[in-house]
């Protein structure tokens, strides 16, 4: 695959921001109203930009972070035509331009997201598809309401479960029921939950700390975590050690064991 300098792109985007040093990225979503919810256009554009961050081997974190008062919030409803004669065709294909998850999702870098307020529905969709998600203490994080946002779409049935168990996933997806951020902790919904003022600083810290570890280890690491679910055992200890052999040969490596040596800070390239 070609690979290609980020950082040369004059990345704008209508509705979404996004900014970038050379080894993190920042994806902001807009503010509307009461809360951000997930039209075609801002998915458009969120999967427009991981398309371009996926060939940025430089880049060691991304962060997805909302802006207002919510992070996401609700389902876009289904336009006229296919609220009145619905096929499985236009169904399908509306669907589809509202995809967006599995995008963040193959994002071979770790991707936190920042959960400034609640992220319910689509927003809660989102959010799974990252690998941490640091949460503000006000923030309530839900499947939706199945009379007033719909059935899912983007993930929830198969990531929700992942994370928090099925008994409990059920529970979100029968009844609607949204978690505080001290409860999403308590069942490892979220990694972290910080109070309003403190919010950025420990986002900052957690970059901070990705950006200063070794990329390809880390990249690695997500590729195994994320292979675990799909794979027995014996097969997700095989892909471990391939991995691992591989990592031995990396310039990272040999910086990593001599900065142990030198009794000094790793300065890890990517390579």
């Amino acid at each position: 695959m070609h690979r290609v300098n980020v950082t040369s792109f004059a990345m704008r985007y209508r509705h979404i921001s996004f900014t970038r040093t050379p080894s993190a990225a920042a994806i902001v979503l807009p503010a509307r109203g009461d809360g951000c919810t997930i039209t075609e256009e801002i998915a458009a554009e969120l999967r427009d930009c991981c398309h371009a961050l996926m060939l940025a081997d430089e880049l060691r974190v991304v962060t997805i972070s909302g802006s207002g008062h919510s992070f996401a919030v609700g389902r876009v409803k289904p336009p006229p035509d296919i609220l009145s004669r619905p096929t499985v065709a236009k169904r399908r294909a509306w669907q589809d331009a509202l995809w967006v998850a599995s995008a963040v999702a193959a994002l071979p870098m770790p991707v936190v997201a920042v959960l400034n307020g609640d992220a319910i529905a689509h927003g809660l969709e989102l959010a799974l598809a990252a690998d941490l998600r640091v949460a503000v203490g006000t923030a309530r994080l839900g499947a939706g309401d199945p009379m007033v946002d719909g059935f899912p779409f983007d993930g929830a049935t198969q990531r929700l479960p992942r994370l928090v168990g099925p008994a409990l996933a059920r529970d979100m997806l029968f009844t609607g029921r949204a978690l505080s951020a001290l409860e999403a902790l308590e069942f490892g919904l979220v990694n972290r939950v910080a109070p309003p003022e403190r919010l950025d600083d420990v986002v900052d810290d957690l970059v901070s700390t990705i950006v200063a570890s070794a990329p390809i280890a880390a990249r690695y690491a997500k590729e195994a975590v994320v292979a675990a679910g799909d794979l027995t055992l014996t097969q997700g200890l095989r892909l471990e050690a391939d991995l691992s052999v591989i990592l031995q040969s990396t310039d990272d490596r040999a910086e990593g064991l001599g900065a142990f040596a030198e009794k000094r800070s790793p300065q890890f390239q990517g390579h």
